[in-house]
C-alpha cells in the first residue's frame, strides 16, 4: 500500500469513516477484555482491515495524544506526532508481538520515541538559530542575548515568550528564528529601524530577566 493510501487511512480513522461522521474516543480501559480486543484488532489491521484500524484508533487516540501532550506541550505538534503513530501502526501492525508487550505499550513506546525525537530536533534547530543570531545580527544586543544563550532550554524560552509583548514577540521571533537581519525586520515590519533594535533589545532583557526566575512567564 502507498504513502498517500497509509494517510488516507489515518485520516478515514479520524474522521470516523467515508460517512465523514466525527469519530468518537473512547474512555480509558486497560483491563484484560480491552487487552484482548487491541490484540485483535492490531492483527486484523496488519490484513489491511480498515474498520479495524479504525476501531483501534478510536479506543487508544486519546492516550497517544495525553502522553504527546505531555511531553511537547503543544497541541498543534501533539496532533501530527498523533497522526505519524498511527501511520506507523498501519504500517507496522503484521510486527507487532503480543508476547512482547501489550497493544498500548507498545504504542506509547512508538509515541514517546517520536515526541522524543521532536524535542531533540527542535532544541537543536533553536541552538543553530540562536547561534546564527550571534554572529549575523548586529553586537548592540550579544550581552543580553548571551544571558539567554547560557539558559537555554528550547520549552523554557517557548514560555518565556509569553512575557514579551506581542510586538516584542514578532521581532524577536522574525530576528532569530528567520534569520533576518536588523534592516530585514525593520523593512519586514515597516518600522524604523531604531525601534526593531529597541523591541528585540527590550525582548531579550525580559527573556533573560524570565529565564533568570526575576519574572514569571
Amino acid at each position: 500500500m502507498t504513502r498517500d493510501s497509509d494517510n488516507a487511512v489515518v485520516r478515514q480513522s479520524q474522521d470516523g469513516g467515508a460517512d465523514g461522521e466525527s469519530c468518537p474516543v473512547r474512555p480509558p480501559g486497560d483491563g484484560p477484555e480491552h487487552t484482548r480486543r487491541l490484540v485483535e484488532l492490531l492483527a486484523a489491521v496488519a490484513k489491511g482491515d480498515r474498520d479495524a484500524f479504525t476501531e483501534f484508533y478510536r479506543a487508544t487516540s486519546h492516550r497517544v495524544f495525553g502522553l504527546s501532550v505531555r511531553i511537547l506541550r503543544s497541541h498543534a505538534a501533539s496532533e501530527e506526532i498523533t497522526q505519524e503513530v498511527y501511520l506507523q501502526a498501519w504500517t507496522l501492525a503484521e510486527r507487532y508481538d503480543p508476547r512482547l508487550s501489550s497493544p498500548m505499550g507498545w504504542l506509547m513506546t512508538l509515541t514517546h520515541r517520536r515526541a522524543v525525537d521532536r524535542v531533540r530536533r527542535e532544541e537543536s534547530a533553536a541552538t543553530r538559530d540562536i547561534a546564527y543570531g550571534h554572529r549575523h545580527l548586529g553586537r548592540d544586543h550579544d550581552v543580553v542575548a548571551e544571558a539567554v544563550d547560557q539558559r537555554l532550554d528550547t520549552q523554557s524560552v517557548l514560555d518565556c515568550l509569553e512575557v514579551l509583548t506581542d510586538v516584542q514577540r514578532e521581532s524577536v521571533a522574525l530576528a532569530y528564528y528567520s534569520g533576518r537581519t536588523y534592516p530585514e525586520v525593520a523593512e519586514h515590519l515597516s518600522v524604523p529601524l531604531p525601534t526593531v533594535k529597541s523591541r528585540i533589545r527590550d525582548g531579550l532583557k525580559r527573556l533573560a530577566n524570565c529565564l533568570s526566575g526575576q519574572v514569571n512567564p
